[in-house]
């Protein structure tokens, strides 16, 4: 199955929806069902994604008119996401690789 990303102007703030069902058939609209939305705790919150949940979680069915989307990406489901990770990572203090000096 195929996970959609509609990228589309909205109240003047560009918005992505994530969704499993997109229909081009209309004439003016994009029909989107069965919107995504990522699920978990987040240690960081990204501000668009929360007005994207609040303004259009509960819809069942958005028409979203042709000329405000600006671009349609399908994905396979199950394909890792393009955001970027977030990884642990250490810091090397250059005095603890360097062997320590002879006192003299």
């Amino acid at each position: 199955m195929s996970i959609y990303r509609v990228h589309f102007k909205w109240k003047e703030k560009e918005l992505v929806l994530r969704a499993r069902g997109l229909d081009l058939t209309h004439p003016y609209f994009v029909s989107i069902t069965d919107l995504v939305f990522p699920e978990g705790k987040k240690i960081i919150i990204d501000p668009s994604e929360d007005e994207v949940r609040r303004t259009f979680g509960r819809a069942d069915h958005l028409m979203i008119p042709f000329q405000t989307v600006n671009l349609i990406e399908e994905y396979k489901d199950g394909e890792p996401d393009e955001r970027p990770v977030v990884r642990d990572f250490r810091v090397v203090d250059e005095d603890q690789d360097d062997p320590p000096e002879p006192e003299s």
